[in-house]
């Protein structure tokens, strides 16, 4: 017998797919979403929400009354990076909707309407959470301190996430899921000067290459190998003329744990390492961490089963299946210490299947048949979980 929500939401399809094209030839950044936000709350408005901004540039509504609150979050935010595709409707200003955020506000205002149309049948209420900054790891802080998972209260959360893998497989990991994260930036100040005369200056590439290799000693001596953390620089600039001494070099980068005592330590050592080899070449240093970082994603074992359970009885059995812990950040994790929180992965074309780049590729596609599935995810385990938890 066929799903009611999955077959509403396949009716919804190619209107769904228009949104989110339009939303991929627009991309946006961070906290600056503009034409984004605008975009979902006309639609939300004409799904008959009363949506509200909360923090910076978030956007939340609730359906339903009373009861349990379950939240559904999408994220919204795109990459700074040029996009690499043919597609007919490829974004032309220089960012890139390279991790599916995109589909991520799609599925959502999919999942909104779906509930909407059904709010007496809901037992409960759903919170929806359009939320900005995902890619800077601090959207969901922002949100928090402003209040999300109160008013009403919010009893679980569940958010879902594109990733390479088949069409229509659901991944999640039981327990610790995906890495803590901090994103630093380090400005190393030297004194600028010829190049031909090096004594007369203090060279900030030089202390920036002699931090840099010094800051992996972090994971390799000072970290058990029992431990999980990736200290990564990804990011080096400095001067502009070969043969003149810049004043500043800057480099960037994060850290990732699953344990919010390395994570603490780690920030630690950073900054003692950075400024220890500072001092030893004369030189000093300004280092920016985006706010305190985000801490690993934990699952809720018994939320995430359940949420698997109502899956894969709408798409078939064999839908759902455990994936090895990542490295990678999701900063749905904010929620996760507050709030049993459950975070599924979503096959949107395989190399298989046709889609060889995977998020974060400037190349990287993605197969719009997912959008109704996950709009009927989001909801019907919303309907579902409301009804098993009155």
């Amino acid at each position: 017998m066929e799903n009611q929500t999955y077959a509403r939401a396949l009716e919804l399809k190619e209107e769904l797919i228009g949104y989110r094209r339009y939303l991929h030839q627009n991309p946006e950044l961070s906290f600056d979403l503009p034409k984004t936000t605008a975009f979902v709350m006309e639609k939300l408005r004409e799904f008959g929400y009363e949506p509200q901004r909360i923090g910076r540039a978030g956007i939340t509504c609730t359906v339903g009354q009373g009861g349990k609150t379950i939240l559904l979050r999408g994220d919204m935010d795109a990459l700074p990076m040029r996009e690499e595709t043919d597609l007919p409707f490829a974004s032309q200003n220089g960012c890139m909707h390279a991790c599916g955020h995109d589909f991520h506000t799609t599925n959502l205002l999919g999942a909104a309407r779906l509930l909407k149309e059904r709010e007496k049948e809901l037992k409960g209420t759903v919170k929806l959470l359009f939320q900005p900054a995902e890619e800077t790891m601090d959207g969901a802080a922002d949100v928090y301190k402003n209040g999300i998972l109160e008013h009403p209260k919010v009893d679980a959360a569940l958010a879902l996430h594109v990733v390479h893998a088949p069409l229509g497989t659901a991944g999640y990991t039981p327990g610790h899921a995906c890495g803590s994260s901090d994103v630093f930036t380090v400005t190393v100040h030297g004194k600028g000067g010829h190049g031909a005369a090096p004594h007369e200056n203090i060279d900030p590439i030089n202390v920036a290459a002699h931090i840099i290799l010094a800051l992996q000693t972090i994971n390799s001596r000072e970290i058990s190998p029992n431990q999980m953390i990736v200290l990564t620089v990804c990011a080096v600039n400095a001067g502009s003329a070969a043969n003149v001494t810049p004043a500043e070099a800057v480099f960037k980068g994060t850290i990732r744990t699953m344990d919010m005592e390395v994570k603490a330590f780690a920030r630690q050592r950073f900054t003692e390492i950075c400024e220890g080899v500072c001092k030893t070449f004369r030189a000093s240093c300004d280092i920016d961490f985006i706010g305190e970082g985000i801490p690993p994603m934990i699952n809720d074992n018994a939320l995430a089963e359940e949420i698997g359970g109502y899956i894969d009885d709408m798409l078939g059995e064999g839908t759902t299946y455990h994936i090895e812990r990542m490295t990678g950040s999701e900063d749905f994790s904010v929620f996760s210490p507050h709030v049993p929180c459950a975070l599924f992965w979503f096959g949107t074309g395989s190399t298989e299947e046709g889609y060889a780049y995977g998020v974060h590729d400037p190349r990287v596609t993605f197969n719009e048949d997912a959008i109704p599935m996950m709009a009927a995810v989001y909801a019907e385990a919303a309907i579902r979980w409301l009804e098993d938890h009155r």
